[in-house]
């Protein structure tokens, strides 16, 4: 069996050309260039071989080289015989930061952007029999002007205590194509407004484009037409799907278009596809074709542990959208990172709805702000076509702009200009320009809101959530708290979609499953709420924020299972909790609760009460224990229910223990908590004195 190299799979699954093909990932030449004195056309110095596509400061690269800033890459390859008469492009997917690249001693392409893709037509720089492939990449240490995300910079950003290390180089996917000089450049597809249909806007380019003529047809539907190209390059229709199938997470079902461009020059043939989806803000509701959408959320900020931010291998990007739904999560947020379009396209199989958002830089300046609006456009082109991403994001809480959009009108320009250009550029999905902080123009009003005492986070929420405050607290050090506004004056904070969506305390495993379990909760009391996002999946290097390890190993999360903190249909508990593993204290074994239902399905839901027994810190029970005598629970949908008092009291000898209570529906648990109490009322450390006080 012939060698695979790394990451084997074609890298563009929105705009397929597989059947003409050739991976150049693998084993290339290096040369580590740290006082930037070589030139191309010298052979010195290449006394390392690296593994592409892995950033060289990783253990999986083979280099794992630490603030390099300049390296050059070079390999030979082969064009196939049958691509003769064919033009040859080189793609890149992504190089950190700056590429100039060279075949046979001609430069082909310079780019700039360590997170947009690029490529270049080399046929003119061909020979017979091997080519040389020569790269240069310079990937400053001082990132605050660049795009960078979460990789360290030196200097140090203002957030540095939160970012990983560097990835450097060629991090995703450098391979051949081969195509006629008159080519399909784009397939943009879109669902018509009914969902009906697809809208297509294809681009043509090459010297014969005028005349070519391109057939679309719909995989497996009775659908095609046959176009003329515009003078402009374009060709735009409705192609209409007879019992149209709508694309959602419950089922995930993906139109493919098929495209063969014909000219003078041959013909071009790409695959692209679509789903029949449409994602829209009425009031303060997101809804998902027509129906109302609660977010459940979660961060992912796409780094592994041994090859940085490129996935290991193709199953590590779907594994990790597959966790997600495990632990109940309906969307996931990749944070400050164009992520592998495979990633993209894993989602829109599985299902999962995408929060995305481009790379940030890390100071403010016109220069700064150039780099970061470039990545707009690539991100919808590259990117639009999918039916798994929801939400654009933009800038996040003010990284790249000083932390002070309030104080400055040039930063606040900066950030409404991007969200012009975005829905500019795709007036389809709902934009946020400055997550978490002050908003500027923008469809969501989201906030970052962490807080260590459950008492305050549930008086916080509800104060922002009634309208009583406009501001909440953010720690930006040890001793230094700022009230972060939601919006600048004339962005409204009133009738439109709210999201807490970044939340989370704690330091161990199981102080972090407590504030998941209570913060959740309170998010889900809240019916004007449309949606949270959970920071966050994974623990990634020295940040051990995760529900898992950075393995993605399991955590002790002290018997809480995210699944059932993240249900469509969950039990709120009018507690105010005082630390984990004594949620409530009682003077005696007697107490008594009240529960409400939260419910985001499309019918009302009503069930009985059911509670069990077990240690502190146990798993929920399979079974979901006895039935509470007149004790039946429900709501409608998005309508918190009313309070029902339920009774319980410590088994006999009991000073402590976790009460678990299930809403049962027609023999089916559809809802689970639980509730540590504990009868020893005198202070323990780590309590929280809100929580006491009110308890």
């Amino acid at each position: 069996m012939p060698h695979l190299p790394p990451r084997p799979e074609y890298p563009r699954p929105h705009f397929d050309r597989s059947h003409a093909w050739t991976s150049l990932n693998g084993d290339w030449d290096f040369r580590a260039d740290p006082a930037g004195r070589h030139t191309e056309d010298a052979a010195d110095g290449y006394d390392q071989r690296i593994t592409v596509p892995f950033a060289w400061e990783t253990p999986a690269s083979g280099i794992a080289a630490h603030w390099l800033q300049t390296a050059w890459y070079r390999r030979t390859f082969t064009v196939p015989a049958e691509w003769a008469g064919q033009r040859v492009r080189l793609h890149f997917g992504a190089v950190h930061h700056e590429a100039v690249v060279w075949v046979n001693g001609t430069e082909v392409a310079r780019h700039e952007g360590g997170y947009t893709p690029f490529s270049a037509d080399v046929t003119d720089a061909l020979g017979d029999g091997e080519q040389l492939l020569t790269v240069r990449v310079h990937s400053p240490a001082d990132k605050q002007h660049i795009v960078h995300g979460k990789q360290r910079s030196m200097p140090r950003d203002d957030y540095d205590g939160v970012c990983f290390t560097p990835s450097s180089g060629i991090w995703q996917s450098v391979w051949l194509e081969a195509h006629p000089a008159t080519r399909l450049a784009g397939l943009r597809l879109r669902p018509t407004a009914d969902l009906a249909g697809i809208a297509v806007d294809a681009t043509v380019r090459g010297p014969h484009a005028g005349s070519a003529r391109l057939e679309l047809r719909v995989r497996g539907e009775d659908t095609a037409v046959t176009l003329e190209i515009g003078p402009d390059g374009r060709a735009v229709t409705e192609l209409p799907v007879p019992a149209p199938r709508p694309w959602s997470p419950e089922d995930p079902h993906l139109y493919f278009v098929d495209a063969e461009l014909t000219s003078d020059d041959g013909s071009d043939r790409v695959t692209s596809y679509t789903g029949l989806r449409s994602i829209t803000v009425d009031g303060e509701a997101l809804y998902l074709n027509g129906r109302r959408l609660f977010v459940r959320g979660v961060l992912d900020q796409g780094y592994w542990p041994d090859s940085g931010i490129t996935a290991p291998d193709d199953a590590a990007l779907r594994r990790d959208l597959e966790l997600a739904a495990e632990a109940g999560y309906n969307l996931v947020r990749k944070h400050l990172k164009l992520e592998d379009p495979r990633f993209v396209h894993h989602a829109d199989t599985l299902g999962m709805l995408l929060w995305a958002e481009p790379a940030s830089p890390g100071r403010f300046s016109a220069e700064s702000a150039a780099r970061f609006a470039e990545q707009i456009e690539p991100m919808v082109e590259r990117d639009g076509n999918s039916p798994a991403i929801v939400i654009w994001g933009l800038y996040n809480e003010e990284w790249g702009l000083d932390w002070d959009i309030p104080g400055d009108p040039a930063k606040q320009r900066a950030t409404a200009d991007a969200y012009d250009r975005l829905k500019a550029l795709d007036p389809t999905r709902p934009v946020v320009d400055n997550s978490g902080w002050t908003h500027v123009k923008t469809d969501l009003l989201d906030w970052h809101y962490y807080d260590e005492s459950a008492a305050s986070w549930a008086t916080t929420v509800a104060d922002l959530l009634s309208g009583a405050r406009d501001d909440f607290p953010v720690k930006l050090g040890p001793d230094y708290v700022v009230h972060k506004k939601l919006a600048v004056p004339g962005q409204p904070l009133r009738g439109l979609p709210n999201l807490n969506s970044e939340y989370g305390g704690g330091f161990t495993g199981l102080e972090r499953a407590w504030h998941l379990r209570w913060q959740t909760q309170e998010l889900r009391r809240h019916d004007r709420l449309a949606g949270y996002v959970y920071t966050e999946l994974y623990d990634i290097e020295h940040e051990s924020a995760g529900l898992l390890d950075f393995h993605r190993g399991a955590k002790d999360l002290a018997g809480v299972d995210p699944a059932h903190v993240n249900a469509t249909t969950t039990l709120v508990l009018d507690v105010i909790p005082v630390a984990p593993g004594r949620d409530l204290l009682t003077a005696g074994r007697d107490f008594t609760v009240d529960v409400r239902v939260s419910h985001h399905g499309t019918d009302p839901v009503d069930g009985a009460l059911h509670t069990m027994w077990s240690p502190v810190y146990a798993a929920a029970p399979e079974q979901p224990g006895s039935a509470v005598p007149e004790c039946r629970a429900g709501a409608k949908p998005y309508a918190l229910g009313a309070p029902v008092a339920v009774p319980a009291a410590l088994p006999e000898g009991w000073t402590s223990g976790r009460l678990h209570l299930a809403l049962v529906v027609e023999g089916e648990i559809v809802a689970r908590t639980a509730l540590d109490v504990d009868s020893r009322t005198e202070p323990h450390v780590g309590d929280d004195p809100l929580a006491r006080q009110a308890g």
